[in-house]
This record gives C-alpha cells, structure tokens and sequence, in this order.
C-alpha cells in the first residue's frame, strides 16, 4: 500500500492535512474455505507454541509444518516464509491496539488532545512490542526496509503523522518518531538500559515531540 502523504484521518474526521482514513489501513481478517481456516489456525497454533519454546530464529518452517500436520507447500502458499507466519501471529494483537486508537476511551483512543494521545499510544505500542519484540523483530527485519511496507507499521506511521499535524513535514516527523521504537532498535538496546529507561526516554520523547501544544 502507498504510504505517501495522502491525507489521513481518524473516525473523527479529518485531522490534517491527509485524506486515506485511518480505518482503511487496518488489515482485513483472512477470508477463505472452512478447511483452510483450520489449516490456518492449525498452522499458527503450532509456530506459537514452538516459537514459545524454542525462540523464533531456531524454528524452521519445516518444523511448523510437521507439528501442525500440514504439508510444506501449505505453509509456504499460506505464509510465503518464516516472516510471514511472524506477521499473522501478530495480527490479532495489531488488531486489538488499532480498534483502542481507532475506538477505545481517551487518551489513547479519540476524545483526547494530541499533546495526551502521543504519550498514551508511544506506552501502549511497548505494551504490544516488548512481549513479542522476537516476532515483531522477525516481521520488520525479513528483507530490507520490510518494515516500512508492514500494513500495521503503515497504520502506527498514519496515526502519528494525523498527532503530529501541526509539524511542517508531518509525514517525516512520524517516521522519525518511530524510528527508535524499531523491533530491532529496541533489541539491541534492552540488554543495556532495560525496559524501564526505554519506556521513560521512549515517554519524554513524545512529550517533547509536541510540547508546547
């Protein structure tokens, strides 16, 4: 999908100076026959828990497809590879945080200034990124700038820029915003400053991104 700056907005109406609404950039569920949604589900069950147990690197796609009693080619056609399978384990989860943006009580959802919204959804994608940081590292990484074309990163960068409307280049400013919470970033950097100083820079740093509003 094209993320250049076509105008965003959210449920509530128009919010800068883009036109694409935020809800147009949510995936839509997977649709198809009664036995592939079983063998979809099957095939998710198993890299979940295999992943779990093992770390997602030492997980072959080969593995997934014998413990979810399915033939390669399957998991292939279903998936197109590892990173694929990564991003559909992360669905329902990306789901859940946009329908809080898109719907839920302020501040992180409508209702609420952006100088309040930025905050609360900076703490929330850690909320989401920091228990999954492997599969959301292994979606963003798989081939180069593959995060940039994730439709779930397309909604973050949206929602940021419509917070960030009063900047010159809101479309640069969200992707600088979101720069540090990059899977890969946040990897590298956990085992040195901990979950605790990159929950508090990553909140300083949206507080500054619109001080004075």
């Amino acid at each position: 999908m094209d993320y250049s700056p076509l105008m965003a907005s959210d449920h509530t109406g128009p919010q800068s100076g883009y036109a694409t609404p935020l809800e147009l950039l949510r995936r839509p569920p997977p649709a198809g026959r009664a036995d592939a949604a079983r063998n979809r589900a099957a095939i998710l069950a198993a890299a979940a828990l295999l992943f779990a147990e093992h770390g997602v690197a030492e997980v072959s796609m080969d593995q997934v497809a014998a413990a979810a009693g399915v033939g390669k080619g399957t998991l292939f056609r279903r998936f197109g590879d590892k990173a694929g399978l990564a991003a559909a384990l992360l669905d329902e989860r990306e789901a859940k945080l946009q329908d809080e943006i898109l719907r839920g009580p302020p501040p992180l959802g409508p209702g609420a200034p952006p100088a309040d919204r930025l905050p609360a959804f900076t703490s929330a994608y850690l909320d989401y990124l920091l228990p999954h940081l492997d599969l959301v590292r292994m979606s963003e990484t798989a081939a180069p700038g593959a995060r940039y074309r994730i439709g779930a990163y397309q909604f973050w960068h949206r929602h940021v820029a419509i917070l960030l409307a009063g900047e010159p280049d809101p479309d640069y400013a969200a992707h600088a915003f979101l720069a540090p919470l990059a899977a890969e970033h946040v990897t590298a950097i956990l085992p040195i400053i901990g979950e605790q100083r990159i929950r508090a820079g990553a909140a300083s740093h949206a507080r500054a991104a619109l001080c004075g509003r």
